[in-house]
């Protein structure tokens, strides 16, 4: 891989973890404040559903953060844009539609047929 691509990518996945690292900071703040008392439960239920819902965002992002910091650990070495597999060179196109892969497409779309024949 071009070391302007790889610049490219490390800079990406950059700002993708400040973005998500900012977002948990106002998701932690935002739940650390007192909410009202609601008379009414449906009102309650409701808070309830919509912080259960942004946790499981927070926890999908969570994930993902810790992909990017891994993303960014390969650009360091020098294995970012290698598939694990088979070693061969992730495509730009790939990468670009999914900056944290660790699979060319080709050992992906395998994976991904043999966990269907598994039923998993």
């Amino acid at each position: 891989m071009k070391k302007k691509d790889v610049k490219y990518f490390e800079d990406l996945l950059t700002e993708q973890l400040q973005k998500l690292l900012h977002q948990a900071g106002d998701t932690v703040s935002g739940m650390t404040v007192p909410k009202e008392n609601f008379p009414d439960p449906t009102d309650r239920a409701t808070l309830e559903a919509d912080r259960n819902f942004m946790l499981r965002i927070r926890d999908r992002e969570s994930k993902l953060i810790k992909k990017i910091k891994k993303a960014l650990a390969r650009i360091e070495n020098g294995t970012f844009g290698i598939c694990e597999k088979c070693g061969e060179d992730i495509s730009n196109k790939r990468l670009k539609a999914r900056p944290v892969t660790t699979q060319c497409i080709e050992c992906k779309t395998k994976e991904e047929a043999f966990e269907r024949a598994l039923g998993l």
